[in-house]
């Protein structure tokens, strides 16, 4: 079993721009009901994939959403595993790396990709997507299945801005979740990635 590390939640650097609003709210809220002594239990049972930097500073791949959300529960540290040390490399050639490992979506709440630059220092400056809060309540609901592939959820994402008009997932977001649901099963999304639609 990888070895865990200790770190301040605050120091973790994302490597997005964008999480989805409501999915953080939900993960937070679970957070906040527990005791300090199982809010460190869980976090060390979901700890954080993170890279080493330049610098030394910790890039974390995944999980972006409870690291968010432990934030903003006042939960302080949290647990993390490297999964690649490139603190050796200039900055350029760090991205260069993340991005032909799929470790990094510059992509804004518009779909629209941005320089590395603008990938913020820090999660509580993470943008809202609420169509990354869509895609993964659809596939909470069965829309689609979990898979390993690279910022699924943001692949969905971009599928259901695609479809749904964004009044229409902020004013009802769970009649939202149910308009997206046969969309992902339907042949339009059959290349997507965790497609269950048969």
């Amino acid at each position: 079993m990888p070895k865990l590390h200790e770190s301040r939640i605050h120091d973790l650097r994302p490597t997005q721009l964008t999480v989805g609003m409501i999915e953080v709210r939900d993960k937070k809220t679970h957070l906040a009901a527990m005791a300090p002594a199982d809010q460190q239990a869980f976090m060390q049972a979901h700890p954080i994939p993170a890279v080493i930097g330049p610098g030394g500073q910790l890039y974390i791949t995944d999980h972006h959403h409870l690291g968010r959300a432990a934030l903003d529960a006042g939960v302080t540290t949290g647990y993390f595993m490297v999964e690649a040390d490139l603190s050796k490399n200039s900055l350029d050639d760090f991205w260069k790396a993340m991005d032909q490992s799929l470790w990094v979506h510059p992509l804004d709440e518009h779909g629209v990709r941005h320089y590395y630059a603008s990938i913020p220092n820090h999660l509580e400056k993470l943008v809202d997507d609420p169509y990354r809060s869509l895609a993964g309540y659809v596939r909470d609901a069965g829309g689609y299945d979990k898979t390993p592939t690279a910022f699924a959820e943001f692949v969905w994402a971009d599928f259901f801005r695609r479809s749904i008009p964004i009044e229409d997932v902020l004013a009802d977001f769970q009649a939202a979740v149910r308009t997206a649901l046969p969309l992902a099963k339907s042949k339009f999304a059959k290349a997507l990635p965790g497609y269950n639609g048969k």
